[in-house]
């Protein structure tokens, strides 16, 4: 019996101008384009966002707003419902990756440029790779070598700017990418439901959840928001989450690591452009020679990821 051909969660009315690909490589090729320009360009809705939003709320509210409405649409499919034990997985795992991660992502930005903010996300690999040796695996000395060449690489990309809020935005960003690092670890060791819409709604709608509650309690509070605040907060939840962590679930369980995490390489790009382009920023020799530093350490990090498991 063959095995049924993976399919996207979502469809498109049938007067819809636009149609989904059949194809699997079709899919691919789809998902891996909203995960390029749309994670791309969500550094500059965070940037807009932030005129009015509190940077922890900023990140809680976004996923639990996605996560409510892509559990609904979970439903209306008929969706397998989770198990408790499932439940309590795609919490932690919520809590690093959308919750705690997209806070202290808003957190630096505050103080930090998109473009900048987007090259030090990149390092998410390196930060794996030292996760995965505190896990127990033995880890080659090219591969710390990755490790250290990229943190060389923050180190460059802070010269630039060595005012203290940017330091201090710059430690909130590590933080986030660790965060980042840490719950992706973790979502391929502990149980997650079957269905990726429910896992997917589970996961950033707990993980708002928490961390709009931790906001709260820190004291942020929302008293008013500008218009285009709130277009970049719908464009954020719509589209940066809601379909963003769909298409990039989608990739992690039908394609490699090397293709789904290859967005790692364009989001960077994507947001220095529109950057330089909408908001002035300007594209230092620091960020050019930082970049350049970092990318070629996560391309060394998945390099000998592929050379430890034999992939061609």
């Amino acid at each position: 019996m063959s095995t049924p051909m993976p399919r996207l969660p979502f469809s498109f009315p049938d007067r819809f101008p636009f149609r989904a690909p059949r194809s699997f490589r079709g899919q691919v090729v789809l998902a891996l384009a909203v995960v390029y320009l749309v994670w791309g360009s969500t550094y500059l809705g965070i940037h807009l966002a932030l005129e009015s939003f509190p940077p922890l709320m900023l990140g809680g509210l976004r996923n639990l707003c996605a996560g409510i409405g892509l559990f609904a649409i979970g439903l209306h499919r008929k969706a397998v419902l989770p198990s408790a034990h499932e439940v309590r997985n795609a919490a932690i795992v919520g809590t690093l990756l959308e919750g705690l991660s997209s806070g202290m992502m808003a957190y630096g930005m505050r103080t930090v440029g998109t473009g900048t903010a987007a090259v030090m996300v990149a390092t998410v690999p390196l930060f794996a790779t030292i996760f995965t040796a505190l896990a127990g695996r033995a880890v080659a000395k090219g591969e710390w070598f990755a490790v250290a060449l990229g943190l060389v690489g923050i180190v460059v990309l802070n010269h630039g700017d060595p005012s203290p809020g940017s330091t201090h935005g710059t430690l909130a960003i590590l933080c986030a990418a660790i965060f980042w690092a840490g719950g992706a670890h973790l979502a391929g060791r502990l149980r997650q439901p079957s269905d990726l819409l429910m896992s997917t709604a589970l996961q950033i709608g707990l993980g708002g959840l928490i961390a709009t509650g931790i906001a709260l309690m820190a004291g942020e509070r929302l008293t008013h928001v500008g218009f285009d605040a709130g277009v970049s907060f719908l464009y954020l939840m719509l589209i940066g989450s809601m379909a963003a962590y769909v298409a990039y679930n989608f990739l992690i369980r039908h394609t490699s690591t090397i293709v789904a995490t290859s967005c790692l390489y364009v989001n960077p790009i994507v947001a220095v452009l529109l950057g330089a382009v909408l908001l002035g920023e300007a594209i230092t020799q620091w960020t050019v020679v930082a970049t350049v530093v970092i990318l070629i350490s996560v391309g060394l990090s998945f390099w000998f990821d592929r050379r430890r498991r034999g992939v061609a």
